[in-house]
């Protein structure tokens, strides 16, 4: 196997392979190329035909955008991310439609050991340093409201419809059209039609 097909197959792989360090580089670069780009600048889509190849239509960042790679994450269509996404995307990323995203959100697949023994930097023969990484993928279904200052980690997976309070940190499943909040990301309650904007008279 490749270092590549380790890393996305969830196995131990060396991070300063040449083929890793070039789409790493090159997501960088078009993560910044993004960001500094104003909202209505129209070269910001031709960006993205790179950077996220395989995405629906109607994505839209504020900006600005962190990604690892970029190519290993998946957006549906109607996709929304308010400022400062980041996505560490060493495992596949696959995020549905109409998946919203709140300020200073992170999707983090990385994994490393946790004896320093093992997780701690190494040298090969030819001086390049590096360490023993893993991953998990993550998974975002449909209809998800991710509020802002969440983190997810890798392994999990979050169900449809579901709204994950600001500032969560979210290290397990949450099932499908669950409110989940807190550190560690905990469910609340099931979303019901009883959450319906039409019972609040307050807002009308």
């Amino acid at each position: 196997m490749t270092e590549k097909e380790k890393m996305l197959a969830g196995k131990i792989y060396d991070p300063s392979d040449k083929e890793l360090a070039e789409l790493r580089t090159k997501a960088h670069k078009l993560s910044q190329q993004y960001s500094s780009l104003y909202e209505d600048d129209e070269r910001r889509n031709a960006i993205l035909d790179e950077l996220l190849p395989d995405r629906g239509e109607g994505l839209y960042f504020q900006g600005p955008v962190y990604f690892d790679y970029g190519i290993f994450t998946k957006f549906g269509s109607g996709c929304y991310a308010n400022f400062n996404l980041t996505v560490l995307d060493t495992c596949p990323v696959t995020i549905g439609d109409n998946v919203f995203f709140g300020p200073n959100c992170t999707i983090a697949t990385p994994m490393h050991p946790f004896r320093w023994q093992e997780r701690n930097m190494k040298k090969k023969a030819d001086g390049t340093a590096y360490d023993d990484e893993y991953g998990k993928p993550i998974t975002i279904h449909s209809n998800c409201w991710i509020a802002s200052n969440v983190v997810i980690t890798g392994g999990v997976t979050i169900g449809e419809g579901c709204v994950i309070g600001a500032g969560s940190v979210v290290t397990r499943d949450i099932p499908p059209n669950s409110l989940a909040a807190g550190n560690p990301c905990k469910v609340i309650r099931e979303i019901t039609e009883v959450d319906s904007i039409k019972y609040k008279a307050e807002l009308f």
